[in-house]
C-alpha cells in the first residue's frame, strides 16, 4: 500500500509511463484501490444523489463506476493519466452509456469548465501524487482543479490512508474552501474484535479539533483504517470570512 513521500518506494506514481506499463501487464483485470463499492455505498447514498454528475479521478481499471451504474447512478465521467487503461476501459464499458472515459491529468483539468460536476470521487489518486515527484505542488494543483470544477455545494469525496494531520493541511491550502466531515472505516477483510463498536458507528462522523486533528487519545480500531473525507465546497463569499481564518473542519448537517 502506498504511503506518504517519506515512506514511498522508488516508483513515481504521478508519472503516466509507470501506469501505462502497469496496466499493460494487468490487461482486462479489475482492481479497486482501498475499498470496493459495497463498502463505500452507504456514504455515496448519503451524500451523492443518483442524478449527480460525477467525476471519478484516477479511475484506473476499478469496477466502482460500473457498480455505481448498476445501483442507479446515471452519469459518471472517468479520467486517468494512463492512455493504456483509458483505452482498455473504453472498450470494456462501450455498452454502458452512463460511463465516459477520458485521458487526462488531474492536475490540469482545463477541458472541464468551472462548476461542471456535483461530485468528485478520489480513491487513492491524491495518495498517488503524494508519492510522486514534487508531491506538495502536485497535490495543490490537483485540489485547486477539483475545487474549480465542482459546483458550489458540490462534494469531493476523498478516500485515503492519510490521517488528518497529513491531509487536512493540503485540503485547507489558500484558494480552497471546504466544509469537511471525516469518517473512518477498517480495511477490507479486517476482523473486528468482540465487543467493538457496531458497523453503524462507521456512519457517525469523527469529531476533529479546531486545528483539524483527531481528538487527543483517539484510538483506531484498525491501525490501517481508511479515512473518508467528505468535503463540501463552500461558495467564495461564505459569510465574508477570509479563507485563511475559515474553520478547517466542520461536521455537515
Amino acid at each position: 500500500m502506498m504511503r506518504d513521500a517519506s515512506q514511498c518506494n522508488s516508483y513515481n506514481y504521478g508519472d503516466a509511463l509507470y501506469w501505462d506499463e502497469r496496466y499493460a501487464e494487468e490487461g482486462l483485470s479489475s482492481f479497486d484501490w482501498y475499498q470496493r463499492y459495497s463498502a463505500l455505498r452507504p456514504f455515496l447514498l448519503k451524500f451523492v444523489p443518483f442524478s449527480s454528475k460525477i467525476l471519478m479521478v484516477g479511475c484506473g481499471n476499478a469496477a466502482i463506476s460500473e457498480d455505481m451504474v448498476k445501483d442507479g447512478y446515471v452519469e459518471i465521467m472517468n479520467i486517468d493519466i494512463s492512455s493504456v487503461v483509458i483505452e482498455i476501459m473504453r472498450r470494456k464499458c462501450a455498452h454502458i452509456p452512463q460511463l465516459k472515459y477520458v485521458l487526462m491529468d488531474v492536475r490540469d483539468m482545463s477541458f472541464f469548465q468551472d462548476g461542471s460536476f456535483d461530485c468528485v470521487i478520489d480513491k487513492g489518486t491524491l495518495d498517488s501524487l503524494m508519492c510522486g515527484t514534487d508531491a506538495p505542488l502536485s497535490a495543490f494543483q490537483m485540489l485547486e482543479e477539483v475545487s474549480r470544477i465542482l459546483k458550489p455545494g458540490g462534494i469531493y469525496m476523498l478516500i485515503t490512508y492519510g490521517d488528518p494531520s497529513v491531509r487536512v493541511p493540503h485540503l485547507n491550502k489558500a484558494g480552497q474552501r471546504w466544509k469537511i466531515a471525516l469518517y473512518i472505516i477498517p480495511r477490507p477483510g479486517y476482523k473486528k474484535r468482540e465487543g467493538c463498536s457496531s458497523p453503524n458507528s462507521m456512519m457517525e462522523p469523527v469529531p476533529l479539533t479546531e486545528k483539524g486533528l483527531l481528538p487527543p487519545g483517539f484510538v483506531l480500531e484498525d491501525p490501517e483504517s481508511h479515512y473518508i473525507y467528505v468535503c463540501k465546497k463552500i461558495s467564495e463569499s461564505f459569510e465574508g470570512i477570509p479563507n485563511h481564518v475559515q474553520p478547517p473542519t466542520m461536521t455537515m448537517q
